[in-house]
Order: C-alpha cells, then structure tokens, then sequence
C-alpha cells in the first residue's frame, strides 16, 4: 500500500505543479477571424486552433463556436497555426500577422483515416497505405475512444492479432496463426514469436513481455507477417511497436487524466495520470509521461475451512517515462530515456473447474462444489514484476541526406510469481506416494523468480535519392536471464521423518531449480526499394544472423533430479544457430488511390535447451516418450502474401486486404511430459497457417466514422510425432498429430466500431462510440483436443479423498467463441474531455486459457475476463 500512496500522490503533485504554471501574456494585439468548414462546406464547431509565435514556449489556443467562426486576438509576429479535432486531419500553417492591421483565415478540413497515419514500420517514414505489406497503425486517441489501455484490448480490435491471458503479467502474443501454444513460467529458454518494440527498442520476454501502459503513446504498430529482415529473432510471425510522444523544441504543454470505474461485483477501480513537455532552453527539451492505475479484483477465493475470500485477484500498475531531446545543430539529435513500470497482483483471474482438494466427489474429505468465478487456495498467489528501460537514440543527418541512427538499450526484469502449489504437491506427496492427509495437505508455495537484462545495440544508415531507399546496419544483444524455482513445505520433514535438506535446497524444501542463460546475438541487415517505373516498386532485403546460448542447470530437492536419478545436478548445455533471412516485396500503384503488393518473407524464432525431467514421478512410458530431448532447433516460417491497399469513397475510406499462407517449419511445440510433471520443447516438422485480414473503415459525413477489421485463419499441424515403446506399440505423442489445430488462434476473428458525434452550446462536441468484438473458439496448448476426460481414481487407493462418488470427471478444452459489447459516451471542448463507459456490457465470461496443474491430475480451471465495469474518465490539457 506504501507503493500506491507514493505513485498516487506523487501524480497529484505534477498535476498541482502543472495546473500553477503561468502562462505568458502579449501585448498589442491584432485579431486573427476566420470560420472552419469541412469538405462539404459546413461549418465545424469544436474545432481547437493553436498559435506558437516563432521562437516561443506557451501557445494560444481558441474554439471554433457553433457557427464554425472564431476569432483569436495575437500580438505582431510569426505563428505556427494549428488547427484540430477528432476525426479530421490536423492542419498546420504559418501565419504573420501585421502591426495595425486585420487578418482573416479560413480553413477546409478533411476527414482523418488511419491509412493516412505516418509509421515507421520500414524503419523509415511512410503511412500505411504506402506500407507495402500488411500493417496497422490505431492511434492513441483511436484507442482511447474505444475504451482500450492494454495490449488485449488493441488485439481485440485488430483481425489476425491475439493475445492469450495466461495469468496476471503473463500474455502470449500470436499473429496469423502462427503458436506453438502457452509458454508456462517456468520455460524461461523459450522464445517469442512476436517482437515488441518500444519505439526503437526491443523489450519483448516470451511469457514476460510487458503491458506497458498506453498513456501518452502516438500510435501502435500492429506489423502482420514476418519481419525478421529488419527486426531480428522473435519476429516470425510479426511485430508490435508501441510508438510514443516525442520531447518537443519550444513548447509547453500537459495533459492529465483521471478516472474510476466500478465492477459488476462491487469492486473499485481508478486511475490518474500526467504528461507534460518543457523546453529546457531553445535547444533542448523535456517530456515526461506518469500513471498509476488501480485494478479491481473479481475472483472469490474458498478457503480449507470453506470461508471466502473476496476479489484476490485486485492489483495495480504505476510508473514514467522520461525522455529529454538535445539538439546541438540542425542534423544531430540526441534522446536519452528512462522507463520504469511495475504491476502487482494479489492473485489470479482463475476459475477452478476441478481441484484434487476441492472438489465435490470426495467422502473422506469435505465436498467443496465451487461456483462460477470461484477457485480454491490455501496461500496468496502474488506477481511481481519490475520493468525499467534506458535507452539512447542518436541521429546525425550527413549532407546529402544519408541518415546514422543509433539506438543503444538496457532492459532489466524482475519477475516473482508465488502460485498455490498445495494440489500439485499433495498430487505427489498423497497421490503418488500415499502419505496421509496431514501431509498432502500441507502449505505448498511454488515461487518462481525471473530476473533478466538485455544490452542492445543497433546502428544503421539510411538514405535515398529519387527513385531509390536503402537502409542498412548492425545488431548485437547481450542477454543475462536466470530463473529460480523453489517449492517449501514447512513441516513436512519433520512430520514424515524424510530427509530433504540437499547440498543446495534448504530443509523442508521439496524442489529447488537455478537457471542460468546467456545469450548473444549478433545480426547484419540491409533492405533497398526501387522504383522501376511510374507504377512499380520493388524491395529486397536480407538479414544474417548468428547466436548462441549457454545455459547452467541446477537442481535440487526430492522432486528434483537428473535422467539419472541423482538428487543434485549441475548440467550445462550450449546451443548456437546461424541463418540468413531474405524477404521480397513488389508493389504496384492502381489508378486511383490504390496499391496492388506482394510479397515472399522468412521469419524464424531461435532454439533452446531443454530441462531434464522429474525422473521419480514418470511412467517407464513416459520417460521413454519425453527423455533424450536435450535441445530444440531453431523454428523458421516462409511468409507468402498478397495484399491489396485502397482509398475510397471520395478519399472519405479506405478499403484493405491481404491474403497469406505460411509454411512453418520445426514448429516449437510446448507438451506437458505425461506423468512427469515436466513440460518439454518438441520440433514439429511442419505445420502451416493460412488465411485472410480484412480492414474498412469509413467517415462518410463529419459526424459519423466506422471501422470493421476482421480475419479468417486456418493453421493446422502437418506432421505427426509418433513414439514407440519397448514391446514395439506405436502411438501419438501429446496429440501432435497431423491436421490438428494450432493452438491459442482463433479461426474467426471480427471487430468493429462505430462513432457519431453532433454539436452541442457554446462550441462543444458530444459522441457516443460502440465497439463489437468476436473472437473464436481456440485450443490453449497442442494436444488439447485429445483431453476431456480426467480420471479422477488414477491414483487409485491414495486418491485424496478416497473413495469418490464417481470415477471420472469431464471438462471441455476447447475455448468457446465470446463477444465483447463496449459503449462510450462523452463531452469534449477545448482543453477538457469528459466520458462515461460501459465494458463487457453483456457481462461475458470469456475463457481466456487452460490452466492446468501435472496435466490435469491436480487441478483444471480456466483463466476469465473482468465483468461488466462501468466507469468515467476525464481528461484535461493545460
């Protein structure tokens, strides 16, 4: 709570500073008059028109009134004149304005799309409809207006983009089919499928990327497809960039928001965030972003003694970014840069279907039926986890135009995630060994640690002239991970006479695991774009790369042990890769405001060592099937799509679509080892996705907008992975069988939005904004359609709770296909913006994953959504 008083008041008092700042005053003004029209030539009211006099710091600002007019006295001088509303292309013009004299000013504005938002998703600027492969780009106030403010929430409004909740802090990131399946917490040596970037730096950590808060963002990047070429390992099925708010020379301004909201359960939740901009004399400039948002909880935990605790799962998410941008000449900008986020959670948004400890069949023990939105804990389940980046981007412009950029970064991590693992241990301690319920019972706090930093570096030039764009350079990373995992059972020695102390795990500690990983990867890169005509372009590009991985592997504990059975083992294991990765693009200009691309990419995620398994708990089957695996190769995607970008209705629309079919191959697919307790990394040899991403949006008139995004995908395994045993019996491994579904991607995806807004008095604009989200049904891990049925006497007599009133128990492992319902409805004018919303106004209940405990022996649940909220939000500009 200390924590949260010092981020919310340390919010406040930056909101008390800037709200006291003055303002400069000019003499001797003459009137600048005017009236705003739109396209049709109908007046626009609520229209902000911003002055900066040349060389100044604090800009005036005025509203367009109802009939369109204003009027905005200024002093003699040069201005920078802005004009702006939502919806609408921002104008900017310079204005001189005269000693005695009069001037008038009248402004057209067109409607504002996002094919017209500039992007950086070449590492050069274009918009997206120059882009030539599939990308989208929603800006903040896109996403602030559809209630969105975490990376789930952009998915849900982005086709062929999904994210899989995995528990608090942990979200798996796939596009265009292309998944493996979970990555658990404690597979630290897996990679992403997906870079994120925050603007030039890499910050992605599998299971660990950070939902960095979008306060004070430009613009998200949703790059669909493989961009290995220019972004590296992690990339294969595409990249996100979060794109932020940039210090500005000579100007000075803030903007606050403040909000709360309100559950369906009762829970309370808020926020309250700052951002300001100031010069720091005419060559320098300071901006800082800050946020603290509370989190409401919605879970009820059921306690041993059948109390209830209620909303475990609340939480909360603070931090700042702090950018200063130095500018010593005209061509040489330096941006150095500090961000620092930390989220914390009680518990987690888990519904316990069936727990070995609770559950209703049992006679010996109380029978426990948990109702929806319930699960069932004996100890807290806390995450923790510190994030901070600092980075330094430099840019020199040569004469003749070629660009040097160099981004140099450091990422630290600090992750803590404690999970009840009383039902696994007690899965073990009283299923597989039979000790008595005083034991099996016992506290079990499973506690994993993740603490990570990443030194990169990346420099490149780029440049052109007509009809030629190059860009090229060098990347190396530098990466130091380790992961601690340690299972106490404080009393257990002495109530079973077992000795468990070892040469590393302390008494009483049943497992003890340190990981140890470095990893350095080295890369060169170049992508040039032709003209080769008045209509067609054409890109090549090429990245090599090469890695390696060390890893050291301790284990510890009774639970902990080599393939050989020795209690202790310190086990190294190196790995390398090296690879070229190419990509090839055409594009062609229609007439009209059309491009017809295509385009042939390669994509790849780099390969791993695998963790011994849990010998003593595995079947001879089962250590048969999973054992010998040491390592994983590197998995590798060939990209090939068409695509087909458009302006219509009068330039009033645009009209997207792309088609793509992707060949992957040594697929890392993530499988539960059976008995073993253990998750191990499979090769597939191949699979492939294929599919279809469509965008439309419109505003046909000033006062309405809409946009639909949607998309069909259809990826499948096309191998089988087959296993033999001793008496020479054939089987499937883990359900990887050619024709099933990859996993946590649905097949149907669909999102849409609509706005309308009109005129109110004294120059306001209401809105009202609807949002429709469909996501389908999905698997949550390969092999899943092979469960459904668990054998609730598989430990036969030591069952706990044995005998039960039924043998088996079923479960459905198919995530069924949900909607999303949000409305919004607010007031802006001027430097304010009021809105009241609704979320999840059917008060769904998603099942987001499945969550499993030693497969599903010890226990099934499925993580959820949060409930219907509704909620206000304000926000002001100073």
């Amino acid at each position: 709570m200390k924590v949260e008083r010092r981020s919310l008041i340390g919010v406040l008092l930056l909101l008390a500073l800037s709200a006291g700042a003055p303002l400069n005053a000019q003499s001797t003004q003459e009137p600048i008059t005017g009236t705003v029209r739109d396209t049709t030539g109908a007046a626009m009211p609520g229209v902000t028109l911003s002055a900066m006099p040349t060389g100044g710091t604090t800009p005036q600002t005025v509203v367009t009134g109802p009939d369109g007019t204003f009027t905005m006295p200024l002093a003699p001088g040069t201005y920078s004149l802005t004009a702006s509303r939502t919806g609408f292309r921002r104008i900017t013009q310079v204005v001189e304005v005269a000693a005695g004299g009069k001037k008038s000013l009248d402004l057209t504005m067109e409607p504002q799309l996002s094919e017209e938002v500039t992007v950086t998703a070449m590492k050069r600027e274009s918009t997206v409809l120059e882009v030539p492969f599939s990308v989208v780009a929603p800006t903040a106030e896109t996403l602030r207006d559809r209630g969105v403010d975490n990376i789930e929430g952009i998915a849900a409004n982005v086709g062929g983009f999904t994210v899989q909740n995995l528990g608090p802090g942990q979200s798996q990131i796939a596009m265009r089919g292309v998944s493996a399946g979970q990555i658990a917490r404690d597979q630290p040596g897996v990679k992403e499928q997906v870079g994120v970037y925050l603007d030039e730096s890499a910050i992605s950590l599998s299971l660990f990327t950070p939902d960095l808060d979008l306060f004070d963002t430009r613009r998200i990047e949703v790059l669909r497809g493989p961009q290995g070429t220019l972004f590296g390992s992690g990339s294969v099925s595409g990249t996100v960039r979060y794109i932020t708010n940039q210090p500005e020379l000579g100007v000075t301004d803030a903007v606050a928001e403040l909000g709360g909201n309100v559950l369906g359960t009762g829970a309370f939740g808020g926020n309250a965030k700052l951002a300001f901009n100031v010069p720091l004399g005419s060559r320098a400039a300071l901006r800082v972003a800050s946020y603290y948002t509370r989190m409401p909880g919605f879970m009820d935990a059921v306690q041993p003694d059948l109390s209830v605790r209620e909303n475990v799962n609340d939480g909360y998410r603070s931090g700042f970014r702090a950018a200063v941008k130095f500018v010593p000449s005209d061509n040489f900008t330096i941006t150095p840069r500090l961000v620092y986020q930390k989220v914390k959670t009680d518990g987690w948004n888990r519904i316990d279907d069936y727990n070995i400890l609770a559950n209703p069949f049992t006679t010996t023990r109380p029978a426990v039926t948990l109702g929806e939105n319930r699960q069932f804990t004996q100890l807290d389940e806390d995450f923790t986890d510190d994030f901070v980046l600092g980075d330094l981007n430099l840019n020199y412009t040569f004469a003749g135009g070629v660009a040097l950029t160099a981004i140099t970064s450091f990422t630290g991590r600090d992750v803590r995630v404690i999970r009840d693992a009383t039902a696994l241990t007690g899965s073990i301690t009283g299923g597989s060994i039979g000790l008595a319920e005083p034991v099996y019972t016992l506290d079990a706090a499973l506690i994993d640690d993740t603490t990570a930093s990443v030194v990169t570096q990346e420099v490149r030039l780029s440049g052109g002239r007509a009809g030629l764009q190059w860009v090229g350079g060098g990347f190396y990373s530098h990466t130091d991970r380790d992961y601690n995992q340690t299972l106490p059972v404080s009393g257990f020695q002495d109530m079973t006479g077992i000795p468990t102390a070892g040469l590393r795990a302390p008494k009483d500690t049943l497992f003890f695991s340190e990981l140890g990983y470095q990893l350095d990867q080295f890369a060169l890169f170049g992508e040039t774009t032709l003209e080769a005509g008045r209509h067609l372009s054409l890109t090549a590009g090429l990245r090599y790369y090469r890695f390696t991985e060390d890893k050291e592997q301790v284990f510890d504990g009774i639970f902990g042990n080599d393939n050989n059975g020795t209690a202790l083992v310190s086990q190294p294991g190196s790995t390398d890769a090296s690879g070229v990765v190419p990509r090839f693009i055409a594009s062609y200009k229609l007439p009209g405001s059309a491009n017809l691309n295509a385009q042939v990419s390669r994509g790849f995620r780099l390969g791993g060592i695998n963790d011994p398994l849990n010998v003593p708990l595995c079947t001879a089957a089962d250590l048969a099937t999973f054992g010998g695996r040491e390592t994983w190769q590197d998995e590798k995607v060939w990209n090939y799509e068409v695509a087909y970008k458009s302006r219509v209705l009068n330039g009033n629309g645009a009209f997207n679509i792309s088609a793509f079919y992707m060949d992957i191959s040594d697929l890392q697919a993530t499988v539960t080892a059976g008995s073993c307790s253990s998750r191990v990394i499979f090769n597939v040899p191949s699979a492939r996705s294929q599919g279809i991403e469509v965008e439309f949006e419109a505003a046909p008139s000033r006062n309405f907008d809409f946009a639909v995004s949607g998309s069909f995908n259809d990826a499948e395994l096309r191998s089988t992975l087959t296993s033999t045993d001793g008496a020479g019996n054939t089987s499937v491994v883990s359900g990887i069988e050619q024709g099933r579904r990859l996993p946590s991607v649905p097949r149907l995806q669909l999102a849409t939005a609509a706005t309308y807004q009109w005129e109110v008095r004294s120059g306001a604009l209401a809105y009202m904004t609807g949002t429709y989200q469909h996501i389908g049904s999905r698997y949550t891990q390969v092999g899943d359609e092979e469960l459904g049925t668990l054998d609730l006497l598989s430990f036969g007599a030591n069952t706990p709770g044995a005998p039960l009133t039924q043998r088996t128990f079923t479960y459905d492992p198919k995530l069924p296909a949900y909607n999303l319902v949000n409305v919004r409805a607010g007031l802006r004018r001027d430097r304010w913006d009021i809105a009241f919303y609704v979320n999840n106004v059917t008060d769904e209940r998603a099942l987001l994953s499945l969550d499993r405990e030693r497969g599903t022996r010890a226990r099934i649940g499925y993580l959820t959504n949060q409930p219907r909220s509704f909620g206000i939000s304000n926000r002001f500009t100073f």
